[in-house]
């Protein structure tokens, strides 16, 4: 079992490299990301470790909310909708949700061609803007593959650094498109993706340590990946 999540990790790990090694041949930058110490009335303010506190606190309460609605997707949902955010529920929503790169379950907010495709497909509305929603086909929810969307959505909700839509799209065209050239990249798009690559692996390794009490990790990575998550 520790097998397999050290390769997991390690692919992840080297999806990472990949990246940071394109957009380094593109743009020289320094790294402001890493870590950074700011001086005021005598405090030292060290940003990477805030980051990893809001980190751990998030998943602690991810975590409370999952134990209180006994991992089940369905009483999830009902949670979710209370929070404003729309549940949706499709005939082949993947199939729907495919031809723009989408996977079933969480969607971030759109604009513009994309938004037009999710109004008329899913809300049957004309519509230029859509905000976040649970696209889902009705019948059973994979329960691992959906903590993976629901930490995203909460991460999302809590305006975390590469959960939102320019940040996840950048993600997805460097990911999963041969034809994306950094050189379009402006330096605040630099540090979206940055972002984006840390929270979809912290959403994963989220995932495979939770379901270690569970099936193991080697059955919740299967699910995650049969789900379609960006492994």
């Amino acid at each position: 079992m520790r097998l397999i999540s050290n390769i997991i990790y390690g692919i992840l790990a080297v999806q990472e490299k990949i990246l940071r090694h394109r957009l380094s041949r593109t743009i020289v930058v320094k790294n402001t990301s890493k870590r950074k110490r700011h001086f005021g009335d005598g405090v030292l303010l060290d940003l990477n470790s805030m980051a990893d506190i809001e980190k751990e606190r998030m998943e602690a309460e991810i975590t409370n909310l999952l134990k209180t609605y006994d991992y089940e997707p369905e009483k999830i949902l009902k949670y979710i909708e209370k929070q404003g955010t729309k549940v949706f529920y499709t005939p082949e929503a993947k199939k729907l949700l495919n031809p723009i790169g989408e996977n079933e379950g969480f969607v971030f907010p759109a604009k513009g061609s994309k938004a037009l495709y999710l109004a008329l497909g899913i809300e049957k509305k004309f519509k230029l803007k859509t905000d976040e929603m649970f696209v889902l086909s009705k019948g059973e929810i994979n329960k691992y593959y959906f903590i993976y969307h629901f930490y995203n959505w909460y991460a999302f909700k809590h305006g975390i650094a590469g959960m939102d839509s320019e940040s996840q799209e950048l993600l997805k065209k460097f990911l999963f498109s041969q034809d994306a050239d950094t050189k379009e990249l402006q330096l605040a798009d630099i540090y979206k993706l940055k972002d984006a690559i840390k929270q979809d692996k912290a959403s994963i390794e989220f995932v495979v340590k939770l379901c270690r009490n569970y099936d193991g990790a080697k059955n919740a990575l299967e699910k995650l990946q049969d789900g379609g998550a960006n492994l």
